[in-house]
């Protein structure tokens, strides 16, 4: 497993990358952003690791960059930062980050965050026999990570997916906000629950006419129709 770490602070970086392959992983630690480009076009890692306060460009527009480019939007994205304000975790979740871990943190905490993110991102693998799940016009491939409203393909970020995909699975249940939040971004984020109300404004969006599958409960959460 590759892991790219992205860190100003040669100290902080040196340790993490060691920390990481005593685990058993490969890990390479970079400096600034323009590194990290150049070795993604050499070599795509497993997961990204991206501190927010660099030098030249900072952790959320690599993180955004990374986003929107086919080949590495769907690779898991940590935020490791001193900053841990609200806003900060809510920035970094909302721009397409898979998780996020605040400064100072022990390598042990670190590598348990990373290893249990590889987890979570690699459980699609062996998903061959997984049924197409349907709504109408709207179908989502499990196995192929594959989102299509009539017929034609919709181009979803990795959370969006599974927020979309955990709605589908629990068809006409409600899904309070703080459930969806455990199911799809991890039982340790305990921020506010406005960014599950972002990513879903943004998911219907990119639904179009299927948008109105998604049914907002008020003053619980959401659910897909039964029919």
């Amino acid at each position: 497993m590759m892991i790219y770490y992205v860190e100003d602070d040669p100290n902080i970086r040196n340790l993490a990358v060691y920390a990481l392959e005593q685990a058993g992983l490969t890990a390479r630690g970079f400096s600034t952003a323009q590194e990290l480009y150049h070795a993604c076009q050499i070599e795509l890692p497993e997961l990204f690791l991206l501190d927010i306060m660099l030098p030249e460009e900072d952790g959320i527009s690599i993180l955004r960059h990374l986003r929107s480019q086919q080949t590495t939007r769907d690779i898991p994205v940590m935020m490791l930062t001193a900053k841990g304000t609200e806003f900060d975790v809510v920035t970094g979740l909302d721009s397409g980050a898979d998780d996020y871990l605040a400064k100072p943190f022990g390598m042990m905490e670190l590598v348990s965050r990373v290893n249990a993110l590889l987890r979570r991102s690699n459980r699609e693998s062996g998903q061959d026999g997984y049924e197409v799940l349907r709504a109408q016009t709207l179908e989502l491939s499990p196995s192929k990570r594959s989102v299509t409203v009539d017929g034609e393909s919709v181009n979803l970020t990795f959370k969006e997916f599974e927020l979309l995909r955990m709605l589908l699975e629990n068809r006409g249940l409600v899904l309070s906000r703080e459930q969806l939040l455990e199911l799809v971004w991890g039982w340790h984020y305990s921020g506010n629950t406005r960014t599950v109300d972002v990513h879903i404004q943004t998911l219907r969006q990119k639904l179009g006419d299927a948008s109105s599958l998604i049914e907002t409960v008020r003053g619980v959460g959401y659910r897909v129709k039964e029919s």
